[in-house]
């Protein structure tokens, strides 16, 4: 059949232009407030600052401690040995910020994660929190977040737990195939929080993870204080 040909119409015009327009403004006004609320920190919070320093293939963490004031950071500053995130140690608010190996947040507190990177781009990646932002080296990157549901809670929640026995369930199977090969069992997988990196960053990328617990702050204060 002969295809039927408009010159033109004002009203499907109007149609596919008024109401992609009025969906992306929609969208973008909804993202500018929910990108607004993430990074305009108000200072009346008191929110817990914590650097994360990325760098292949392994994350590493320090708390601002009493002052809240996270001290100066510089890759000139690195050493391997006793300084591997490169914190210039002339600077007085370093000296009582706290190095940890995995990372405790209270629940109902607001956290802001100040980024770095040693060497190439990452990216922190929290899935269980939503939330996700690139490691630059040469430049400080930041988000906010106030967690909600402590570790604990989250192993306890129905959906969580038939997660984990599935999951579960295809480990032992694997086991005892590790097993009749000679090789060790895997080890039973228990829900933590994780942060991960997820720039495809080099070879042993998959390694880079590190704990998160989410826990009481009368915990989290225990934690901090040992």
């Amino acid at each position: 059949k002969k295809a039927k040909f408009y010159a033109d119409n004002h009203i499907l015009e109007l149609i596919w232009t008024v109401i992609p327009g009025v969906v992306i403004i929609v969208l973008i006004g909804f993202g500018i407030f929910q990108w607004t609320e993430v990074m305009n920190i108000d200072e009346s919070e008191d929110p817990i600052i914590i650097e994360v320093y990325a760098k292949q293939f392994a994350w590493q963490a320090r708390y601002a401690g009493a002052d809240n004031t996270l001290g100066l950071g510089n890759v000139n500053f690195i050493d391997e040995t006793n300084n591997p995130i490169g914190v210039d140690l002339s600077d007085p608010a370093s000296l009582d910020d706290k190095p940890v190996t995995e990372l405790h947040l209270p629940k109902g507190k607001k956290v802001l994660f100040k980024f770095r990177s040693q060497d190439v781009l990452h990216s922190a990646y929290m899935p269980h929190f939503r939330a996700q932002m690139n490691c630059v080296p040469g430049m400080i990157t930041e988000f906010a977040f106030t967690p909600k549901t402590t570790t604990e809670e989250m192993r306890q929640n129905p959906d969580m737990i038939a997660k984990v026995k599935k999951i579960n369930k295809i480990r032992s199977q694997k086991s005892q195939e590790l097993i009749a090969s000679g090789d060790s069992a895997l080890d039973p997988y228990e829900f933590d929080y994780l942060l991960l990196c997820n720039k495809i960053c080099g070879a042993s990328h998959y390694n880079m993870q590190m704990k998160i617990i989410v826990e009481s702050e009368k915990d989290y204060e225990k934690w901090m204080t040992e």
